[in-house]
């Protein structure tokens, strides 16, 4: 795997801060800055995912890298209850959305609204690698 340099301040997205039952976290430059490590990749059938920002860190908000090798999907297309943002860096991605599709390649965007059946897939004969932003809902 090539070395790769990503470095995000994730509270710049991040901004609210759950204050139920548990204390506000105390975010500082030492807890908010993230910096990719290939050695805490995790493993999926078809690449790997780095979590910038988990759903422990702030209150559900992610920010998650999703690696998938050439001509396949980390999963079929599918629908669930939170909104969710891909934002492809590297390669070609075919993203579904209820029943169409769209291509695009680095610097290319696709929402998925609450409730959307969607999906994204490498079409691309090298490695994709996109973004996912999202929120988890609490189930409280």
């Amino acid at each position: 795997m090539p070395k790769t340099s990503i470095t995000f301040a994730v509270p710049l997205f991040l901004a609210t801060v759950s204050t139920a039952s548990a204390a506000p976290a105390q975010y500082t430059i030492d807890n908010v800055v993230n910096t990719f490590d290939p050695g805490n990749t995790n493993p999926t059938r078809v690449g790997y995912q780095y979590w910038f920002a988990d759903k422990t860190f702030a209150n559900g908000k992610t920010l998650k890298l999703s690696v998938v090798k050439p001509h396949a999907a980390t999963h079929a297309p599918h629908q669930h209850e939170e909104d969710e943002f891909f934002f492809v860096l590297e390669g070609t991605a075919e993203f579904h959305l209820n029943g169409e599709t769209r291509t695009g390649g680095p610097m290319t965007s696709f929402y998925c609204p609450s409730g959307s059946m969607h999906g994204i897939r490498n079409v691309g004969d090298t490695e994709l690698k996109y973004l996912v932003i999202k929120q988890y809902l609490s189930k409280e």
